[in-house]
C-alpha cells in the first residue's frame, strides 16, 4: 500500500532578533522574569519591514527541498498552513509556486489557525494515499504574526514571532513507516475569543477600525486553562488507542508551542517524561502555524528521531480548531 512518509524538513526564522529586555524598555516594565519562568521564552524572531509571510515560505521551502534532495519542479503540491496570508486573496501558496519555480505543482492555503500544519499534513497523507498522481508534496506551516500585534498589548507583543517550517510529503509503496492515523476537531463557540476580527467581509478595514485597533491580534476572552491539555490529552489517548500502543511508544511529541506548562500537563497525563515533547519556544516564541514543524526540524537536525520511531503531533489554534496526526518515522 502507499504511504506518506517525510521525506525532507526544513525552517527559517528572521533574521531580527529580539530579546525580552527589548520589552521591558518598550513597556516600562520587568516581563522578562514572567516570560522565562512561566512560559520559557527568552528572545524571539520578527520580520524586517520589508519582509512578508511569503519570503519565510520560501525560505524553508528551499531549505526543505535540499534536505530532500528534491527539485522544485519535482513538487506536485504545495499546501501552506497560515492565518498570516500574504494576501487576503489570492493564497500564498500561488505566489510561493511562482518564486519557488514549482512549475508543476497545485497550490491552495489552509487556515484553521495554529492547527493548520497539522490539518495541512492530514490533507497531504490523504492525497498521497488516494491518488497516484501525487507523489510529492510540499505543506509549510508559516506565521508572520508580527505584522497585526499592538505594541501596547504586553499579553501578546511579548509573546508571538514570526517563522516557517516545512515538511515534504512523499509516496513510497510497501512502507510500514509513514503517516499512521490523525484525527481533527474543532470548538467553534471559541470563536470570536482570539483572533484578527478586521479585514474580511464581516469587518473590512477602514479608519474607524484602524484607530480602534480592530485590525491587530487581539484576545477577546480568556480561555479556560485547562481546554488545551484536557484537548490534546483525549486526542493522544485516541490515537494511541486506535494504533494499540502506549503513549511511552512514542518517541517524540510537538505540540502546539504557546504555553510550556500546557505541554508538561498534557505530557504528565500520558505518563510520559517532559523531555519527549520536544519545544523550541525558549528560542523562538510562540510561532503560531509554524512552531510544530519548525520544532521537528529542530529534532531532526540534533539527530533526535531514528528509523522506526512514533511521533505525534497535535496542533490547536483560533476558531478553536484542534488537529492530531501519528507518524512512523
Amino acid at each position: 500500500m502507499k504511504n506518506a512518509v517525510i521525506k525532507g524538513t526544513g525552517s527559517y526564522a528572521p533574521k531580527k532578533v529580539l530579546p525580552n529586555s527589548y520589552f521591558n524598555k518598550l513597556l516600562g516594565e520587568d516581563v522578562d522574569t514572567w516570560l522565562v519562568e512561566n512560559l520559557t521564552i527568552k528572545e524571539r524572531h520578527w520580520c524586517a519591514e520589508d519582509e512578508s509571510t511569503a519570503d519565510l515560505c520560501i525560505h524553508a521551502a528551499e531549505n526543505t527541498l535540499q534536505n530532500a534532495g528534491l527539485k522544485p519542479e519535482d513538487l506536485d503540491l504545495i499546501i501552506i498552513a497560515t492565518d498570516t496570508p500574504e494576501y487576503i486573496s489570492p493564497s500564498t501558496a500561488s505566489v510561493v509556486q511562482h518564486r519557488l519555480g514549482a512549475v508543476n505543482a497545485g497550490t491552495f492555503d489552509v487556515n484553521t489557525a495554529c492547527a493548520g500544519f497539522v490539518t495541512s499534513v492530514d490533507i497531504a497523507s490523504k492525497y498521497i494515499r488516494s491518488d497516484e498522481r501525487y507523489k510529492n508534496i510540499l505543506v509549510i506551516g508559516a506565521y508572520a504574526m508580527s505584522k497585526y500585534l499592538d505594541m501596547s498589548d504586553k499579553k501578546t507583543v511579548t509573546l508571538f514571532a514570526d517563522g516557517a517550517g516545512a515538511v515534504i510529503l512523499s509516496a513510497a509503496e510497501n512502507q510500514v513507516s509513514g503517516f499512521l492515523t490523525s484525527d481533527l476537531y474543532t470548538e467553534g463557540q471559541y470563536s470570536d475569543w482570539m483572533g484578527i476580527y478586521a479585514g474580511g467581509t464581516h469587518m473590512p478595514v477602514t479608519n474607524e477600525v484602524i484607530k480602534k485597533k480592530d485590525h491587530l491580534l487581539k484576545f477577546v476572552k480568556k480561555f479556560p486553562k485547562e481546554i488545551n491539555p484536557d484537548t490534546w490529552t483525549k486526542m493522544a489517548k485516541d490515537i494511541c488507542e486506535r494504533l494499540n500502543v502506549k503513549p511511552d511508544d512514542f518517541k517524540a511529541f510537538f505540540f502546539t508551542q504557546i504555553n510550556i506548562n500546557s505541554i508538561w500537563e498534557t505530557l504528565d497525563n500520558l505518563g510520559v517524561e517532559r523531555v519527549k515533547g520536544h519545544t523550541i519556544m525558549e528560542r523562538f516564541g510562540y510561532t503560531g502555524s509554524a512552531c510544530i514543524p519548525m520544532a521537528l526540524d529542530d529534532a531532526v537536525k540534533k539527530d533526535k528521531l531514528k528509523k522506526g520511531d512514533l511521533v505525534m503531533f497535535i496542533g490547536s489554534g483560533g476558531g478553536l480548531a484542534f488537529a492530531s496526526a501519528a507518524f512512523r518515522w
